[in-house]
């Protein structure tokens, strides 16, 4: 179990513990605070726990143009607004090679070219992108942009459904270390709505609490279950792509269309069971 391993190995768990209250870890584990209860349905991998368990219902928000944002890019571009939900893309190192980039940016360029777009944005899809990018973006037509988003995205998607590279997270014990971490702070830093471990991929919706950072929180899952899976696997190195994708979710029909995206990921894969985990919140009415 999670909080008995974060004891066990404090050293090996530094990364996730820069967000935990160390003293309630404690008295969990000593018995006196109340146990996890199981919610949700997962397929694939055992059931998941929520350390508050079965919460009253989450208001999930959407993007609000009136409010303040956070917009912060390294390699990829974050947008992060306090109270609205966020879908969230983690992939593994290895689960877009370069043949594979190659051919879709040959694809995206094509795009480009047929709509008198400038084929070099292409340039930037799985990688970091172009000096000017931002500023080419930003000379689009709102549809152009809003078509050219929709087209990358959808093969992006695509191809992680491929299921390329190694897949360690096919095997389901290593599953659950991505789907305990995800979740260890459920309700207290933030809410999950519901998440997917694919074999190369993982996809969920989630909404931070007031005061937490998207990256702070992301960086320390994608560290830890590094760490986590590396031991176990007896590898070395890195595991993940170093930045997630994150979108924020625009308006409750977009909320609807992702949530019913993450559900039916495995189908649209082909995986069967025992390939993937997948878990979602139960709440009180």
């Amino acid at each position: 179990m999670l909080y008995n391993d974060l004891l066990y190995n404090t050293l090996l768990y530094n990364d996730l513990l820069d967000h935990l209250l160390l003293d309630q870890v404690a008295l969990l584990y000593a018995g006196l605070l109340p146990k996890q209860q199981s919610i949700g349905g997962n397929k694939g991998a055992g059931s998941m726990t929520s350390r508050q368990g079965t919460p009253q219902r989450v208001v999930f928000g959407t993007f609000d143009p009136a409010a303040d944002m956070d917009v912060t890019q390294r390699n990829l571009p974050h947008w992060f607004q306090p109270g609205a939900a966020t879908f969230v893309t983690f992939r593994t190192l290895d689960s877009l090679p370069k043949d594979v980039l190659l051919r879709w940016r040959c694809e995206l360029q094509a795009w480009l070219a047929q709509r008198n777009l400038p084929p070099i944005l292409a340039s930037s899809f799985g990688q970091r992108p172009v000096a000017n990018h931002e500023k080419l973006l930003s000379q689009l037509k709102a549809a152009d942009r809003r078509e050219w988003t929709r087209m990358r995205d959808q093969i992006m998607h695509r191809s992680l459904d491929d299921c390329h590279g190694a897949c360690l997270l096919r095997i389901p014990r290593l599953a659950k270390i991505v789907a305990e971490a995800m979740l260890f702070q459920q309700h207290v830093q933030y809410d999950v709505d519901r998440l997917v471990v694919m074999p190369n991929h993982v996809h969920a919706i989630v909404q931070f609490r007031p005061g937490v950072k998207l990256l702070t929180i992301s960086q320390s899952w994608l560290r830890y279950t590094a760490r986590r899976i590396n031991a176990e696997t007896g590898h070395s190195g890195p595991f993940w792509q170093p930045e997630p994708f994150d979108h924020i979710i625009r308006s409750p029909d977009q909320f609807v269309y992702l949530q019913n995206y993450i559900a039916d990921n495995p189908r649209k894969a082909k995986l069967c069971e025992g390939e993937f985990l997948y878990w979602q919140a139960a709440y009180e009415l």
